[in-house]
């Protein structure tokens, strides 16, 4: 995913990248993707467009990682803990992931939408959003399969297609991503 990078010279002012993320995230929840425009984004940040342009390439590379960063603090990775059996964790982490959600108020939805309207934004959708959050599920599941809580012969990453599915259809459709949801998903994936 591209990140700010510093550029030879003087040092980078960290409150000017925080503006212009802050200020892309609020619009593009109030707005979605495609109706927001680098002109709001700098409006609404204080920023000059070349500080913006020295840091991201494109307003799609600002919006993805102030995205990234919004779900990385609200959302942790399912892990194994002493006497947390791998199902609970996985349900904690739906249960995160649908409050996450719930909280971008449409953030996600506006974001798919534009991934198909855009190739090249759906290539960076992909890569920095959706693969590696893909990933991280097959990786957990891969490790609770060889610690013993996941039946062998289930493959992770089939399940990882299978939760996702699950979760995106309905946000894709407006239907509700609940704890009711989360369990069934952990009990479907874990074959209880």
């Amino acid at each position: 995913m591209p990140m700010e990078t510093a550029a030879p010279g003087r040092p980078r002012d960290q409150k000017v990248g925080l503006a212009l993320k802050a200020a892309a995230l609020r619009l593009v929840r109030e707005k979605g993707y495609q109706n927001v425009s680098v002109a709001e984004i700098l409006k609404l940040s204080g920023v000059a467009r070349q500080s913006l342009y020295n840091r991201w390439k494109t307003k799609a590379d600002l919006v993805m990682e102030a995205f990234f960063e919004d779900a990385g603090t609200r959302v942790r990775p399912p892990e194994f803990r002493p006497g947390q059996p791998a199902r609970a964790e996985l349900e904690r982490f739906l249960n995160e992931v649908f409050d996450h959600l719930a909280a971008s108020d449409g953030t996600l939805r506006s974001l798919i939408a534009a991934a198909q309207a855009d190739p090249e934004f759906c290539r960076l959708f992909h890569d920095s959003f959706v693969q590696p959050r893909e990933e991280m599920v097959v990786d957990f599941l891969a490790e609770a399969q060889r610690r013993g809580e996941l039946p062998a012969g289930r493959d992770p990453a089939m399940l990882a297609v299978f939760i996702h599915g699950a979760f995106w259809y309905r946000l894709l459709n407006g239907q509700p991503m609940d704890p009711a949801l989360a369990r069934a998903i952990a009990a479907a994936a874990f074959g209880d």
